[in-house]
């Protein structure tokens, strides 16, 4: 098997790979694969590929590559492969489900805490020595316990958010998802409504959709604009789920409190009107970026290949191959 690996992955994954017999790995350098033409060539006479969400893995490509038996997406979406161009030439596609559900919902309350409690802002403030007294009305934020958060997709990782929201912080857990979640309804209270009434209602809003045509520009300005004006709006699913140009003029109006980010819309890019609004908190896409969480993921991925490799079935498929 010939397997290229697009960027470097943690040291342990990588020596799993090496260490199996018939395998032939390349591993691109670190920005190598974001050139496409680097990607195409090193591509083309892959057996498999172990991509990140940031390579596109697409007819092109796959067209390009004959030999191609799997993409394994070290990530838990999937939205930068082509899954129909896939699926029509017998690919196996896998994902890393599972394993980042901790980390990711670590950090989304992490986002929630800092812009409720203005905390980046107030670093700042105190990093440029402008910290002189203390006063009663210094950088007074919102309060997060007890109050109501709603979650746009009930999945693993929302579940998870909403065990960290009501175990440890007492709050009424909203939520909106195509399908229903009697067993964390009865355990977390938690209550499904529908789109508009979870906006109007909740204090916080966090988003945990896939990236699909139906949710692309699902939080637009008339979205916002529904939000209280006292409400924290946190995405660590996908950027494009959110208007990013709607979203900082409702920073700077005042239509909703403050904002996490840890994606964007053209990511890496971040809309130019974002770095300067005091009330955006915004993190350069690192949900998952805990030591043990990336080599979980890392593992995951090679389990999905050399169980390809060795005849077996893989783990964690989203598209299964004939190939």
């Amino acid at each position: 098997m010939k397997l290229l690996v697009t960027r470097p992955i943690p040291e342990p994954a990588e020596a799993r790979v090496r260490a199996e017999p018939g395998v032939e790995a390349t591993v691109l350098e670190e920005d190598a694969a974001l050139d496409r033409a680097v990607l195409l060539h090193a591509a083309s006479g892959a057996d498999a590929i172990l991509a990140l969400l940031t390579e596109r893995m697409n007819a092109e490509l796959f067209d390009r590559s004959p030999n191609l038996r799997m993409v394994a997406n070290m990530a838990v979406g999937f939205d930068n492969v082509d899954i129909d161009a896939a699926a029509a030439r017998g690919i196996w596609v896998t994902n890393t489900p599972g394993v980042l559900d901790g980390a990711t919902a670590d950090l989304a309350m992490a986002l929630l805490l800092a812009a409720a409690r203005r905390l980046p802002e107030a670093e700042r403030f105190l990093r440029a020595g402008r910290y002189r007294r203390w006063g009663p009305l210094l950088l007074c934020g919102q309060e997060v316990h007890g109050r109501t958060l709603g979650i746009l997709g009930l999945g693993r990782i929302g579940e998870a958010v909403a065990r960290r929201a009501r175990l440890g912080f007492s709050m009424e857990i909203l939520y909106w998802d195509d399908r229903g979640r009697p067993d964390l309804e009865q355990e977390l209270g938690a209550r499904r409504t529908d789109l508009d009434t979870l906006l109007g209602a909740a204090d916080f809003v966090s988003i945990h959709l896939p990236l699909t045509e139906s949710t692309a520009g699902l939080i637009d300005a008339d979205r916002l604009a529904q939000m209280k004006s006292t409400a924290v709006l946190v995405n660590t699913a996908r950027g494009p789920l959110v208007d990013e140009a709607a979203l900082a003029a409702a920073l700077r109006s005042g239509g909703i409190w403050a904002a996490g980010l840890d994606v964007f819309e053209r990511e890496p890019e971040v809309h130019p009107d974002l770095p300067g609004l005091d009330n955006a908190v915004l993190l350069p896409h690192i949900a998952s970026a805990s030591i043990p969480t990336r080599l979980a993921m890392a593992d995951l991925a090679v389990d999905n290949i050399l169980a390809l490799h060795r005849g077996e079935a893989p783990p964690t498929p989203v598209v299964r191959g004939t190939r």
